[in-house]
Protein backbone atom coordinates (compact mmCIF):
# COMPACT_ATOMS: atom_id res chain seq x y z
CA UNK A 1 0.00 0.00 0.00
CA UNK A 2 1.21 3.34 -0.84
CA UNK A 3 0.72 6.95 1.21
CA UNK A 4 -0.44 9.77 0.25
CA UNK A 5 0.27 12.72 1.62
CA UNK A 6 -0.83 16.51 1.63
CA UNK A 7 1.16 19.32 3.12
CA UNK A 8 -0.08 22.24 5.43
CA UNK A 9 -0.06 25.74 6.16
CA UNK A 10 3.75 27.06 5.21
CA UNK A 11 3.60 25.63 2.07
CA UNK A 12 1.94 28.29 0.17
CA UNK A 13 3.69 30.66 -2.27
CA UNK A 14 2.72 33.00 -4.88
CA UNK A 15 2.25 31.55 -8.40
CA UNK A 16 0.69 28.03 -7.08
CA UNK A 17 -1.52 26.58 -8.73
CA UNK A 18 -0.53 27.79 -12.32
CA UNK A 19 -0.43 24.58 -13.91
CA UNK A 20 -3.89 23.76 -13.21
CA UNK A 21 -6.81 26.49 -12.73
CA UNK A 22 -6.98 26.43 -17.20
CA UNK A 23 -7.87 22.87 -16.64
CA UNK A 24 -10.32 23.14 -13.56
CA UNK A 25 -12.02 26.22 -14.42
CA UNK A 26 -15.70 25.03 -13.15
CA UNK A 27 -13.86 23.91 -9.49
CA UNK A 28 -11.95 27.30 -9.70
CA UNK A 29 -15.25 29.22 -10.55
CA UNK A 30 -17.16 27.50 -7.26
CA UNK A 31 -14.36 28.14 -5.26
CA UNK A 32 -14.66 31.95 -5.48
CA UNK A 33 -18.04 32.22 -5.46
CA UNK A 34 -18.26 30.34 -2.04
CA UNK A 35 -15.39 32.60 -0.71
CA UNK A 36 -16.39 35.82 -2.44
CA UNK A 37 -13.10 36.66 -4.02
CA UNK A 38 -10.79 36.12 -6.86
CA UNK A 39 -9.05 32.69 -5.74
CA UNK A 40 -7.10 32.61 -8.99
CA UNK A 41 -5.95 36.02 -8.80
CA UNK A 42 -4.95 35.42 -4.85
CA UNK A 43 -2.52 32.50 -5.97
CA UNK A 44 -0.67 33.52 -9.20
CA UNK A 45 -0.32 37.09 -8.31
CA UNK A 46 -1.65 37.86 -4.26
CA UNK A 47 -2.43 41.47 -5.14
CA UNK A 48 -3.39 42.84 -1.75
CA UNK A 49 -0.56 40.33 0.10
CA UNK A 50 -2.90 38.09 1.17
CA UNK A 51 -1.67 34.82 0.52
CA UNK A 52 -0.02 34.42 4.18
CA UNK A 53 -2.95 35.40 6.33
CA UNK A 54 -4.47 32.36 7.66
CA UNK A 55 -7.87 32.88 6.74
CA UNK A 56 -6.77 33.12 2.55
CA UNK A 57 -3.93 30.76 2.97
CA UNK A 58 -5.88 27.29 3.99
CA UNK A 59 -8.95 27.78 1.41
CA UNK A 60 -6.02 28.36 -1.42
CA UNK A 61 -3.99 25.50 0.25
CA UNK A 62 -7.15 23.18 0.04
CA UNK A 63 -8.02 24.01 -3.55
CA UNK A 64 -4.65 23.46 -4.99
CA UNK A 65 -3.94 20.56 -3.15
CA UNK A 66 -6.86 19.03 -4.38
CA UNK A 67 -6.39 19.99 -7.83
CA UNK A 68 -3.07 18.53 -7.79
CA UNK A 69 -4.45 15.27 -6.41
CA UNK A 70 -7.19 15.07 -8.88
CA UNK A 71 -4.90 15.95 -11.97
CA UNK A 72 -2.60 13.25 -10.94
CA UNK A 73 -5.38 10.43 -10.71
CA UNK A 74 -3.43 8.72 -7.76
CA UNK A 75 -6.89 7.79 -5.88
CA UNK A 76 -6.84 4.34 -4.82
CA UNK A 77 -8.90 2.23 -2.51
CA UNK A 78 -5.34 0.77 -1.22
CA UNK A 79 -3.87 4.05 -0.40
CA UNK A 80 -3.39 5.33 3.01
CA UNK A 81 -3.81 9.37 3.20
CA UNK A 82 -2.30 11.62 5.43
CA UNK A 83 -2.24 15.22 5.92
CA UNK A 84 -0.65 17.84 7.88
CA UNK A 85 -2.88 20.36 9.97
CA UNK A 86 -5.01 21.63 7.12
CA UNK A 87 -3.46 18.90 4.69
CA UNK A 88 -6.01 16.59 6.42
CA UNK A 89 -8.83 17.76 5.42
CA UNK A 90 -7.16 16.86 1.63
CA UNK A 91 -6.95 13.55 3.30
CA UNK A 92 -10.25 13.23 4.43
CA UNK A 93 -11.38 14.38 0.97
CA UNK A 94 -9.12 11.85 -0.99
CA UNK A 95 -10.64 9.55 1.01
CA UNK A 96 -14.48 10.06 0.70
CA UNK A 97 -15.60 11.94 3.52
CA UNK A 98 -17.11 14.53 1.82
CA UNK A 99 -17.21 16.59 -1.80
CA UNK A 100 -14.96 19.41 -2.60
CA UNK A 101 -17.64 22.28 -1.98
CA UNK A 102 -18.44 21.23 1.47
CA UNK A 103 -14.75 20.62 2.50
CA UNK A 104 -14.13 24.45 0.93
CA UNK A 105 -16.93 25.30 3.44
CA UNK A 106 -15.32 23.68 6.17
CA UNK A 107 -11.88 25.07 5.90
CA UNK A 108 -13.23 28.67 4.96
CA UNK A 109 -14.62 28.78 8.39
CA UNK A 110 -11.36 27.37 9.99
CA UNK A 111 -8.91 29.74 8.69
CA UNK A 112 -11.43 32.71 9.81
CA UNK A 113 -11.59 30.91 13.23
CA UNK A 114 -8.29 30.73 13.33
CA UNK A 115 -6.81 33.66 11.84
CA UNK A 116 -9.42 35.61 14.77
CA UNK A 117 -8.65 33.50 17.57
CA UNK A 118 -6.56 34.98 20.57
CA UNK A 119 -3.25 36.33 19.75
CA UNK A 120 0.19 34.58 20.17
CA UNK A 121 3.33 33.13 18.45
CA UNK A 122 5.06 30.01 17.22
CA UNK A 123 8.55 29.04 16.47
CA UNK A 124 9.91 25.84 15.09
CA UNK A 125 12.78 24.39 17.16
CA UNK A 126 15.49 22.05 15.90
CA UNK A 127 18.32 20.05 16.55
CA UNK A 128 16.84 19.47 19.78
CA UNK A 129 14.57 15.50 20.22
CA UNK A 130 11.46 16.17 22.11
CA UNK A 131 12.91 15.27 26.05
CA UNK A 132 15.69 17.90 25.49
CA UNK A 133 12.91 20.61 24.66
CA UNK A 134 10.69 19.47 27.32
CA UNK A 135 13.38 19.73 29.99
CA UNK A 136 14.67 22.91 28.62
CA UNK A 137 11.02 24.44 29.02
CA UNK A 138 11.25 23.06 32.28
CA UNK A 139 14.00 24.45 33.32
CA UNK A 140 13.00 27.96 31.94
CA UNK A 141 10.40 27.66 33.44
CA UNK A 142 7.86 27.93 30.32
CA UNK A 143 4.95 26.05 31.52
CA UNK A 144 2.77 28.55 29.33
CA UNK A 145 4.59 27.09 26.21
CA UNK A 146 3.14 24.41 24.40
CA UNK A 147 4.02 21.48 22.13
CA UNK A 148 2.30 22.28 18.66
CA UNK A 149 3.62 20.14 16.19
CA UNK A 150 6.31 16.95 16.71
CA UNK A 151 7.28 16.97 13.17
CA UNK A 152 10.52 14.98 13.48
CA UNK A 153 12.99 13.63 16.04
CA UNK A 154 14.81 16.83 15.72
CA UNK A 155 11.97 18.96 14.68
CA UNK A 156 9.30 20.48 17.16
CA UNK A 157 7.10 23.87 16.76
CA UNK A 158 5.89 25.18 19.82
CA UNK A 159 3.20 27.48 20.67
CA UNK A 160 1.92 30.05 23.16
CA UNK A 161 1.55 33.58 24.12
CA UNK A 162 3.74 36.31 22.10
CA UNK A 163 5.50 37.87 25.03
CA UNK A 164 6.27 33.95 26.10
CA UNK A 165 7.76 32.85 22.69
CA UNK A 166 9.68 36.04 22.13
CA UNK A 167 11.66 35.40 25.55
CA UNK A 168 12.05 32.28 24.95
CA UNK A 169 13.70 32.80 21.62
CA UNK A 170 16.06 34.90 23.20
CA UNK A 171 16.63 32.74 25.97
CA UNK A 172 17.30 29.25 23.44
CA UNK A 173 19.84 31.93 20.86
CA UNK A 174 21.62 32.89 23.71
CA UNK A 175 21.89 28.98 24.42
CA UNK A 176 22.93 28.02 20.85
CA UNK A 177 19.64 26.71 19.86
CA UNK A 178 18.68 27.19 17.10
CA UNK A 179 14.87 28.62 16.64
CA UNK A 180 13.03 29.97 14.12
CA UNK A 181 9.76 32.55 14.87
CA UNK A 182 7.01 31.55 12.39
CA UNK A 183 4.95 34.29 10.70
CA UNK A 184 1.45 33.25 12.62
CA UNK A 185 -0.32 35.42 14.59
CA UNK A 186 -1.96 32.81 16.64
CA UNK A 187 -0.77 30.36 18.80
CA UNK A 188 -2.19 27.32 16.75
CA UNK A 189 -2.90 23.98 18.19
CA UNK A 190 -2.36 24.52 21.70
CA UNK A 191 -4.86 25.38 24.54
CA UNK A 192 -5.39 28.94 23.53
CA UNK A 193 -7.21 27.67 20.65
CA UNK A 194 -9.72 26.10 22.83
CA UNK A 195 -12.54 28.71 22.32
CA UNK A 196 -12.07 28.50 18.10
CA UNK A 197 -12.07 24.66 18.55
CA UNK A 198 -15.45 25.04 20.28
CA UNK A 199 -16.89 27.31 18.30
CA UNK A 200 -16.04 25.32 14.91
CA UNK A 201 -17.67 21.89 17.00
CA UNK A 202 -20.72 23.44 16.67
CA UNK A 203 -19.99 24.91 13.16
CA UNK A 204 -19.77 21.14 12.13
CA UNK A 205 -23.11 20.25 13.74
CA UNK A 206 -24.37 21.42 10.09
CA UNK A 207 -22.67 18.97 8.05
CA UNK A 208 -22.47 15.09 7.72
CA UNK A 209 -20.02 12.99 6.70
CA UNK A 210 -19.42 9.64 4.38
CA UNK A 211 -17.86 6.54 5.81
CA UNK A 212 -13.93 6.39 4.45
CA UNK A 213 -13.26 4.74 1.45
CA UNK A 214 -9.38 4.36 2.43
CA UNK A 215 -8.02 5.04 6.02
CA UNK A 216 -7.00 8.58 7.32
CA UNK A 217 -4.86 8.90 10.06
CA UNK A 218 -5.87 11.84 12.49
CA UNK A 219 -3.36 14.26 13.42
CA UNK A 220 -4.26 14.17 17.08
CA UNK A 221 -4.45 10.36 17.60
CA UNK A 222 -1.89 9.35 15.45
CA UNK A 223 -4.09 6.60 14.50
CA UNK A 224 -6.62 6.00 11.89
CA UNK A 225 -10.23 7.40 12.00
CA UNK A 226 -13.31 5.29 13.23
CA UNK A 227 -16.42 5.55 11.87
CA UNK A 228 -18.35 8.71 13.40
CA UNK A 229 -15.46 10.79 15.06
CA UNK A 230 -14.72 13.35 12.05
CA UNK A 231 -16.36 16.16 13.45
CA UNK A 232 -14.51 15.50 17.02
CA UNK A 233 -11.22 15.09 15.42
CA UNK A 234 -11.44 18.08 13.72
CA UNK A 235 -12.73 20.34 16.03
CA UNK A 236 -9.97 18.58 18.42
CA UNK A 237 -7.25 19.40 15.91
CA UNK A 238 -7.32 22.80 15.97
CA UNK A 239 -5.80 22.94 19.93
CA UNK A 240 -3.95 19.88 20.04
CA UNK A 241 -0.90 18.88 18.85
CA UNK A 242 -0.23 17.54 15.34
CA UNK A 243 1.64 14.22 15.98
CA UNK A 244 3.27 13.58 12.78
CA UNK A 245 6.24 11.73 13.68
CA UNK A 246 3.83 9.04 15.74
CA UNK A 247 1.76 8.70 11.90
CA UNK A 248 4.48 8.23 10.43
CA UNK A 249 5.66 5.21 13.26
CA UNK A 250 1.91 3.92 12.84
CA UNK A 251 2.33 3.73 9.17
CA UNK A 252 6.11 1.88 9.35
CA UNK A 253 4.58 -0.37 12.08
CA UNK A 254 1.89 -1.51 8.84
CA UNK A 255 4.76 -2.03 6.99
CA UNK A 256 3.87 0.95 4.51
CA UNK A 257 7.11 1.60 2.67
CA UNK A 258 5.34 4.15 0.22
CA UNK A 259 4.79 7.85 0.90
CA UNK A 260 3.77 10.26 -1.80
CA UNK A 261 3.51 13.61 -1.64
CA UNK A 262 1.15 15.92 -3.27
CA UNK A 263 2.51 19.31 -4.40
CA UNK A 264 5.40 19.71 -2.42
CA UNK A 265 8.53 18.42 -0.93
CA UNK A 266 8.20 19.05 3.08
CA UNK A 267 6.44 16.42 4.20
CA UNK A 268 8.92 13.77 2.33
CA UNK A 269 12.00 15.16 3.81
CA UNK A 270 9.96 14.71 7.60
CA UNK A 271 8.92 11.14 6.32
CA UNK A 272 12.48 10.34 5.50
CA UNK A 273 13.74 11.77 8.55
CA UNK A 274 11.95 9.65 10.61
CA UNK A 275 12.14 6.74 9.03
CA UNK A 276 15.94 6.57 9.32
CA UNK A 277 15.95 7.58 13.09
CA UNK A 278 12.52 6.31 14.94
CA UNK A 279 11.31 2.36 15.17
CA UNK A 280 7.33 1.95 14.01
CA UNK A 281 4.67 1.94 16.71
CA UNK A 282 3.29 -1.91 16.67
CA UNK A 283 -0.66 -1.58 16.92
CA UNK A 284 -0.75 -3.84 19.64
CA UNK A 285 1.65 -1.46 21.67
CA UNK A 286 -1.06 1.96 21.71
CA UNK A 287 -2.69 2.26 24.64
Amino acid sequence: MKTIMFSGQGSQHKGMGKDLFNSFKNEVVLASTILGYDLEELCLNDPRRELGKTQFTQPALYVVNALTFIQKKTSSPNNWFIGHSLGEYNALLAAGAFDFETGLRLVQKRGELMANAVTGSMAAVLGLNIDELKNKLNEGDYGSIDIANFNTPSQTVISGPKDVVDNLIKDFDNQGVFIIPLFVTSPFHSRYMKQAADDFSLFLEDFEFSTLKSPVISNVTGVPYENGQIPVLLSQQINNSVNWTDTIRYLMGQGVNDFEEVRSEILSKMVSEIRENCTPIIENEIA
